[in-house]
């Protein structure tokens, strides 16, 4: 089997339409707003190109805030709610998430600022890869294996430099909820030695996705299959109190002789061991000491630290 057909490089899941939660016209706002949203998208996202041309010349902390405003700006503008629970680490950490959806990206930046691992094709998608490119996105070339170690060299040395990263480990977005639908390769390990390398902190995140506030979970934002973009961001804009929320677990702290495979095990157990909001139960369950205390062959002794209480981010 040739690198290009290996699931390693080319993730995928067996989600498909059925996957997807139904909506009707008690969950979905007219169309004259959905019209509005999207043009306000567009402009939001013709502003965070400007924004991203800005970036390189700030210091941490100003491209942080930065990026997080335009992110929770973007929610705003969308008529979407993001809400936190949880709180980070205050240094430069490598952020490992599930993937639902595109919208699991704008969710990520408001509550954590960081710089994104994607796959190369994303920097092709219209105005989207734009913005990608002048974020200082780091791309992963599918295509040609042998350029991964110097993709990791790279995020490593973001790391060192003070700035977080964020990577979407499953390597494909799925529905989340179908324990049949979860990636074959899990979460794969390769980033996972940027962390190690560069001696930061893993911080796993669970992105969940609901109607309303304590209405019920939805999977109608999830990216699926061969859907196209643009039918998967019109589904989404159509939605009413559409609800993301982002669950903070324990970070982890790799030592230098750390193995990625089983760091990146303990932090896939750590995401879907997170309480979901959106009601998802874990599909694959391990001891509850795993997220808090992870062992001692693949982390160290980790400071103090717990975790806050939940905190709506914009409305």
């Amino acid at each position: 089997m040739t690198a290009l057909a290996h699931p390693l490089w080319r993730p995928d899941s067996t989600c498909g339409p059925e996957c997807l939660s139904r909506t009707d016209d008690t969950h979905t706002v007219p169309v004259a707003r959905r019209l509005l949203r999207a043009t306000a998208l567009l402009g939001m996202l013709g502003l965070g190109v400007g924004v991203a041309a800005l970036l390189p010349l700030l210091p941490a902390r100003e491209w942080a805030g930065l990026t997080s405003a335009w992110a929770r700006a973007t929610a705003r503008a969308c008529g979407v709610r993001l809400r936190v629970r949880g709180r980070l680490p205050r240094r430069r950490v490598l952020l490992v998430a599930n993937h639902v959806s595109w919208w699991d990206v704008p969710a990520l930046l408001a509550v954590a600022p960081a710089r994104l691992v994607a796959k190369r094709e994303v920097g092709r998608w219209p105005l989207v890869g734009l913005l990608a490119r002048a974020a200082g996105t780091v791309f992963v070339d599918r295509t040609r294996p042998r350029r991964l170690p110097a993709t990791v060299d790279r995020v490593a040395a973001t790391l060192r430099a003070g700035r977080s990263v964020a990577v979407f480990p499953e390597g494909t977005t799925w529905c989340g909820t179908r324990a049949a639908c979860r990636p074959r390769t899990g979460f794969r390990p390769a980033m996972f030695q940027a962390a190690i390398d560069a001696g930061a902190p893993v911080v796993p995140l669970r992105i969940g996705y609901r109607l309303g506030t304590t209405g019920p979970a939805t999977t109608a934002p999830a990216f699926l299959g061969a859907e196209s973009l643009l039918r998967s961001v019109c589904r989404v804009l159509a939605l009413r109190e559409l609800t993301v929320t982002v669950e903070i677990a324990a970070p982890l702290y790799p030592t230098r002789t750390a193995d990625r495979r089983a760091l990146a095990r303990v932090a896939e157990s750590a995401v879907h061991l997170v309480p979901s909001s959106a009601g998802v139960p874990p599909t694959a369950p391990v001891p509850v000491r795993s997220l808090w205390r992870p062992p001692q062959r693949v982390v160290g002794p980790s400071p103090t630290g717990t975790a806050g209480p939940e905190m709506p981010l914009a409305a």
